[in-house]
């Protein structure tokens, strides 16, 4: 049984309480130089002390929304714009492996509100199942009783592993990561890490939050100029297209 923490920290913070929709990006090893990543780390902490220095809860909190959402999305440009590392995902048959895990585990371990597939890194906006017996599980906010586990299992030996545990994000990510990265490097004929070992996941905090992120996402390659629309983006997903 995986021990269930509210939040925890390696070199990014997670706060992952149960019952909420996350915003999540993941990234293959090696897409960013460490000299980018050491600066952002740096720029992290400074900016958090100053945070800290805050003595206005309300204050603070909404200094550090601002900061969260400054903070992922120079992160995010430099995967869009710095040309480091590898490019596994702008393969067909890398892309359809991924793809295929995020819709594996909606409804088994998720809600799967929309992704993004770029050629170094994804977007995914899901909302963890905490109880599947519930029919209250909603897009943005709580689920009435998050204290329940349920028990999943994979549908047969050729599907991707569903744990005996509640899904907290790092849970589903762990899952995710560890059979995608198995299936991609058997077709790229290699071994070692696939992904980077840490990924950055956002609480959306409301209906709003919610717009902007999915958005956010959709709207990755047409930002690089890659399409027009993100329609036109074979591994793009949003659950509300019609």
């Amino acid at each position: 049984m995986v021990e269930f923490k509210t939040y925890y920290k390696r070199h990014l913070p997670h706060y992952q309480p149960l019952g909420y929709t996350y915003f999540i990006t993941f990234r293959l090893t090696g897409s960013l130089p460490i000299s980018i990543i050491q600066k952002l780390i740096a720029e992290r902490e400074s900016n958090l002390k100053e945070i800290a220095a805050i003595k206005n809860l309300k204050e603070k909190s909404e200094k550090y929304h601002a900061y969260q959402t400054a903070y992922f999305e120079r992160f995010d440009s430099f995967l869009d714009t710095y040309h480091y590392g590898q490019y596994w995902l702008g393969q067909e048959s890398i892309a359809t492996i991924v793809k295929e895990a995020f819709h594996f585990y909606d409804t088994k371990a998720y809600d799967l509100l929309c992704y993004c597939i770029m050629s170094n890194h994804v977007h995914l906006v899901i909302t963890p199942i905490v109880d599947r017996i519930s029919d209250s599980i909603l897009s943005v906010g709580r689920i009435s009783d998050p204290t329940k586990e349920t028990t999943l299992v994979a549908e047969s030996k050729n599907s991707p592993p569903v744990a005996d545990s509640t899904y907290i994000v790092t849970k589903i990510l762990q899952d995710l990561k560890r059979y995608t990265a198995g299936k991609c490097n058997k077709i790229l004929n290699r071994t070692g890490n696939f992904w980077q070992y840490e990924s950055y996941d956002h609480i959306v905090r409301d209906e709003n939050d919610l717009i902007r992120i999915i958005n956010y996402t959709l709207n990755n390659p047409v930002k690089i100029g890659l399409v027009t629309c993100w329609k036109n983006w074979k591994w793009s997903y949003y659950k509300y297209d019609n």
